[in-house]
């Protein structure tokens, strides 16, 4: 019999805010880093699916990806390079679904920035490929039957560290290659090599071009039509606000812009006058020239990208992105030649800058053309792709729906009570809520509102009910959220969730300019215009802020914008007490309570403290057992105990107290649980009694039993049985129901990046445990799970042959994923 399948059913993170980090390829598969992953998307696919794989295999951040081969029945060939000094080459599947790591270059010896490809029309001809890193070395490789190897090393001189990197043929006969690289000087350097029947060309400093005034943060060429024998075009972006054309022209004699060029025509700003000087290439036995072509003026603050595309005759774009938050296309105006912004997406100049996490994105650090010219990505602050797609039949450019996600290590996730949304929070300091957006035809996973966007590093989070959750941070305190009327109304309409008390709940909520407390408010008509106040007011509201009717009025997952500012959770009970940062909580399952508890290294801080959410008050005394840092708190399915574990090896169990339901007193501890440090606990949903499981850095995980009583009338729990796994055990949890055959699942997520199922049964007062699945590697994490959460049952679909189970699971890398499992009921009886 086999054993139970997995798949993702869900996948979700933020890319790196680097200008090389990704690449949309011509088969229509776009690439990210995101963090030491690289992530999988596919931007036009119609089932809006989403990341389809998670390729693991670095080290460190990953800061440059890039295709080298596209479009061929057995998928992808795609090049990445990471701060862990090393380039990958990875082979994608052609429905991107999973990714095998090739080959691993060492050559660099430190950061990896960028990468760039020339792809000979020879389809034969080995893949140049050229790579940028930290050790201010350029390296230039050939690829050939998926290999690469190493050809030449420049050294630039004058030394400077490559941020962009140019390749291509600088003739139509590819006799002349041509790498244009700059990065941390205000100049290009542009070097040539003689390619005419030799295996290895040589690359030599040919040129410097100047006239930036900051650092250049992207390259890239083009012809400037489709004849082969015209000109090639080099965009420049640099810091200093602007963007340079160049034209590499055939021959000795200059092209006739050049020559009649006036400087002073007053195109360019005073005291900015571009330098005309002409500068004479020589490889293979012919002439070039590199002259100045134009100086794009209009975006305000640093520009990151420039990317050319050429839509066919007489029709040559660039698009831009700045850290101003817009998105440029540039285009030539065929009667003059002079080069106009004529497409401006992104945010509007007076909304630059905002002080408020929900105002400013915080600039496009990358932006990207789809393979048809007719859709663009880029990429903001947050991690968040943006996209638009262009609509011919009302000339204007629309957005579409994207992807999102954390940028730094998930810490805590927690299921809504019936299961309809899952909730996480992160270093990155947001909260985000994920839910399913069903149709007729299929069923997605999306992030649909982000409650919470804090000053402060979140640690946990848990859900209070169908419309309330409570998460801890570095800040000392706690701070309670309820759900809105409109985010309420918006999963109601795309994942079918019911809120009884929607009526009663405030439209939105909106932070104020200098504070960290989401505010409560009402939605405002379309028409109707918003005056800020005092901006030096704490409790002042910025307009971008402010949530209009239509805005979540709509049939698909909010766009990153909406997801900012629209769907933030009103804060209604900040809870005080714990002396140091949080390090976890939890909610009791009647939603009464809130145990939590702070960072410790002495008996007056490691005490878990009780709050009730009534009137939000604390319940003293506090619960003292540990004397160092508590790591997790868990409630039992009935809320009869409450279980803490901690730094200092020692678990303990609370019990309530029968007439005051709100009190809990330490009924057993075990000072000598692990032999190191606790770090996860979980309940099982046992009939036989009571049974937990703690798991350490030890490795091992630790199944506890207790009969209803002993002698005395009190619960004592002994170990039962032991897991041993090869590294530490990071996080754990018990599937909500038993299986029909009497077991129970138990999923073990390690510090490397393993997930595990197990079959627990107690037979004849007899405790096993038994393995029945290990996730295949290209499914784990690269590092340490952080928690894992089943989705409580929904109850059994009606003609549904195989009922599945899906379990949430948080990691340091940034990522969360939700996977599936089929065929879970039947473990007991193997």
């Amino acid at each position: 019999m086999t054993g139970p399948q997995v798949l993702a059913e869900y996948l979700s993170t933020g890319a790196n805010r680097h200008t090389a980090v990704a690449d949309w390829s011509q088969s229509g598969a776009l690439a990210f880093g995101a963090d030491s992953n690289i992530a999988v998307w596919s931007p036009s696919a119609e089932s809006n699916i989403g990341i389809t794989a998670i390729l693991s295999g670095h080290k460190d951040v990953v800061k440059a990806v890039k295709f080298l081969t596209t479009g061929s029945d057995d998928g992808a060939i795609l090049l990445s390079g990471s701060d862990d000094r090393t380039l990958k080459l990875w082979s994608l599947s052609s429905d991107l679904k999973r990714g095998v790591c090739l080959q691993t270059a060492n050559e660099h010896t430190s950061p990896i920035n960028c990468i760039s490809v020339l792809r000979p029309r020879d389809p034969s001809a080995p893949v140049l490929v050229a790579s940028g890193a930290a050790d201010a070395t350029i390296k230039i490789w050939s690829l050939s039957s998926n290999q690469l190897q190493l050809l030449q090393t420049i050294k630039p001189n004058p030394k400077f560290l490559p941020l962009a990197l140019a390749l291509t043929a600088l003739d139509n006969d590819e006799d002349v290659f041509v790498l244009a690289a700059a990065g941390t000087r205000d100049t290009i350097q542009i070097f040539l090599a003689d390619a005419a029947g030799k295996a290895t060309p040589e690359f030599a400093l040919q040129a410097t071009l100047t006239g930036h005034e900051g650092w250049i943060r992207s390259l890239d060429f083009t012809r400037e039509s489709g004849d082969p024998q015209s000109d090639l075009l080099l965009a420049s972006a640099s810091q200093d606000k602007y963007i340079r054309l160049w034209r590499f022209h055939r021959g000795s004699v200059l092209p006739a812009l050049a020559a009649d060029a006036d400087p002073s025509s007053g195109a360019y700003l005073p005291g900015k006058s571009p330098s005309n000087k002409a500068h004479k290439l020589h490889c293979a036995g012919k002439d070039f020239s590199v002259t100045f072509e134009a100086l794009l003026l209009g975006h305000e603050d640093w520009i990151y990208n420039a990317k050319w595309f050429n839509h066919g005759p007489g029709k040559l774009q660039l698009l831009s992105t700045s850290a101003d938050n817009s998105l440029a296309i540039w285009e030539a105006e065929p009667a003059s030649g002079i080069w106009l912004s004529v497409v401006r997406l992104g945010e509007i100049s007076r909304e630059k800058g905002a002080t408020t996490a929900t105002g400013s994105i915080g600039g496009f650090w990358t932006g990207l053309w789809g393979p048809d010219g007719k859709s663009v990505a880029c990429l903001g602050r947050t991690g968040s792709w943006r996209r638009w797609v262009y609509n011919g039949e009302h000339d204007e450019w629309q957005p579409a729906i994207a992807i999102s996600g954390h940028t730094k290590p998930v810490t805590g996730i927690s299921w809504s009570g019936n299961g309809d949304y899952l909730v996480s929070t992160s270093t990155d300091q947001t909260t985000r809520l994920h839910g399913q957006w069903r149709r007729e035809q299929r069923q997605t996973w999306h992030e649909m509102s982000r409650p919470q966007i804090h000053g402060y590093d979140l640690n946990c989070i848990d859900t209070l009910g169908p419309s309330q959750f409570v998460s801890g941070a570095d800040e000392k305190l706690m701070r309670v959220f309820s759900k809105p009327r409109a985010v309420a109304k918006m999963l109601s309409r795309l994942s079918g969730s019911s809120d009884a008390a929607a009526a009663e709940l405030p439209d939105g909520a909106n932070m104020p300019v200098l504070g960290l407390s989401n505010k409560a408010i009402d939605a405002v008509e379309d028409d109707v215009e918003v005056q800020p106040d005092n901006p030096h007011d704490r409790d002042s509201v910025d307009p971008a802020s402010i949530v209009r009717k239509s805005a979540l009025e709509i049939d698909r997952p909010p766009f990153e914008e909406s997801l900012s500012r629209h769907t933030l959770w009103p804060e209604i009970e900040k809870l005080y007490g714990h002396g140091y940062e949080l390090s976890c909580l939890a909610a009791s399952h009647d939603g009464k309570l809130i145990a939590s508890a702070c960072k410790a290294s002495s008996l007056n801080h490691a005490v878990i403290r009780i709050f009730e959410t009534e009137r939000w008050t604390e319940v003293k005394p506090p619960l003292q057992a540990h004397n160092l840092t508590v790591t997790r708190l868990r409630f039992s399915p009935d809320d009869k105990y409450l279980l803490s574990v901690g730094r200092d090896r020692q678990w303990a169990v609370f019990g309530r107290d029968t007439n005051d339901l709100l009190k809990y007193e330490l009924v057993q501890s075990n000072p000598k649980g692990h032999s190191r440090m606790i770090l996860d606990a979980a309940w099982a949903p046992c009939e036989q009694g009571r049974v937990f499981v703690t798991a350490g850095r030890d490795k091992r995980v630790k199944i506890w039993g207790s009969r209803p009583y002993d002698a005395g009338g009190k619960v004592n729990f002994t170990q039962q049985a032991e897991i041993t796994c090869d590294t530490p055990v990071t996080a754990v949890d018990f599937l909500g129901h038993s299986v029909p055959q009497g077991g129970v699942v138990l999923a073990l997520g390690t510090e490397a990046g393993r997930v595990s199922l197990y079959s627990v049964t107690f037979a004849s007062g007899d405790t096993q445990a038994s393995r029945i699945l290990q996730l295949p590697d290209d499914l784990c994490l690269p590092k340490p799970v952080s928690q894992l959460a089943w989705r409580p049952s929904r109850g059994v679909e009606e003609n549904n042959e195989k009922r599945t189970q899906e379990l949430a699971i948080a990691g340091e890398d940034s990522s969360l994923r939700i996977y599936r499992f089929l065929d879970l009921e039947t473990v007991g009886s193997r």
